[in-house]
């Protein structure tokens, strides 16, 4: 929190004030500690963007650049998937927004429709992936409206 804090002062100091002509300040979530300490983020930023890549990274403990444990990097791991969906309720409850800005929803469908089905504020994409993902996201999205 005391980076956070450090973070906000210069940026207020330098004329950029959460909140001032509606600007929202967002919080990478790329660490753990982002996740376990989510409901006293929310109190500092108005939202968070998830980075699933290095989250993925630094839960599974794997050098996603290593070549011999880059086998064992799974976005789609229980416990990624866990630490993502907390993180969206807690800062839902907060009253904050999420995205993510990681690869997993551009290289797995259904990774797409796991962060719908949390109820992901925004997903970012690959330009490639984006069609299908699309069509995935919109699946998804009448399955939960048909519950």
């Amino acid at each position: 929190m005391e980076e956070a804090d450090k973070v906000l002062a210069v940026m207020a100091d330098n004329g950029l004030v959460r909140g001032k002509d509606g600007l929202e300040i967002y919080v990478m979530c790329e660490i753990p500690s982002n996740i376990i300490l989510a409901a006293d983020f929310a109190e500092r930023f108005d939202g968070f963007s998830i980075g699933s890549n290095d989250l993925t990274q630094l839960i599974l403990g794997v050098d996603r650049d290593s070549t011999r444990l880059s086998h064992l990097f799974d976005e789609q791991n229980p416990a990624v998937k866990r630490a993502v969906a907390d993180l969206i309720a807690t800062a839902h409850d907060k009253g904050c927004k999420v995205g993510i800005c990681g690869q997993a929803p551009s290289d797995y469908p259904e990774f797409a429709a796991f962060l719908i089905e949390s109820g992901i504020d925004s997903i970012s994409l690959n330009p490639d992936s984006v069609v299908g993902t699309i069509e995935r996201v919109a699946r998804a999205e009448e399955a939960l409206e048909a519950r």
